[in-house]
C-alpha cells in the first residue's frame, strides 16, 4: 500500500510538472517555436506574406506551393540561382513538395544552423534567363519569391 501511494504521488507530481511546463511553454512563446522547429538546418519565413515553394532556384520556374510567414521548414543546402533583391541564395528543402524537390529564396527565408552547398544531382543548371535578377516588394497582398 505504501508503494502504491508513493508511485500515485508521483504521477500526480510528474502531471503537475506537466501542466506547468505547458504553462510554461505556452507562455512563452519563443519556447513554443524552439520545442516545434525542425532539426537544423532549419529556414523560418521572414517575409510577411510568405514565400513560394518553385520547382527550380528561380522565379521562373512552377510555383510548388506557400510557406505563411514564421513557418519553418528544414533545408537541405543552398545554391546560387536567380538573384532577388541582390540576394543570389536559394535553399533547397529537405521534404519534397508534391513529390518534386522544392526550393524556396533565401531573400526571404532566414536559416538556424549551417546550411551546406548543394553538389551533383542536388545543384541543378539554370538558363541565362533564369538567372535574371529581380526586384520584388514583399508588402503586396501575396507570397514572394
Amino acid at each position: 500500500m505504501l508503494i502504491s501511494a508513493k508511485r500515485g504521488a508521483m504521477v500526480s507530481g510528474a502531471a503537475v510538472l506537466a501542466v506547468i511546463g505547458g504553462s510554461l511553454i505556452a507562455a512563452n512563446p519563443a519556447l513554443a517555436a524552439d520545442a516545434a522547429a525542425p532539426a537544423k538546418p532549419y529556414g523560418t519565413v521572414i517575409s510577411p506574406v510568405g514565400v513560394k515553394e518553385r520547382a527550380l532556384p528561380t522565379t521562373n520556374s512552377a510555383e510548388l506551393g506557400v510557406l505563411p510567414h514564421n513557418a519553418q521548414v528544414g533545408l537541405q543546402c543552398k545554391v546560387h540561382g536567380q538573384s532577388i533583391d541582390g540576394n543570389d541564395l536559394w535553399y533547397k528543402l529537405r521534404n519534397k513538395v508534391k513529390d518534386k524537390d522544392a526550393w524556396v529564396s533565401a531573400r526571404y527565408v532566414k536559416n538556424t544552423g549551417d546550411v551546406k552547398l548543394c553538389s551533383g544531382s542536388d545543384a541543378p543548371m539554370l538558363s541565362a534567363a533564369q538567372q535574371q535578377p529581380v526586384h520584388q516588394s514583399d508588402d503586396g497582398p501575396g507570397p514572394v519569391g
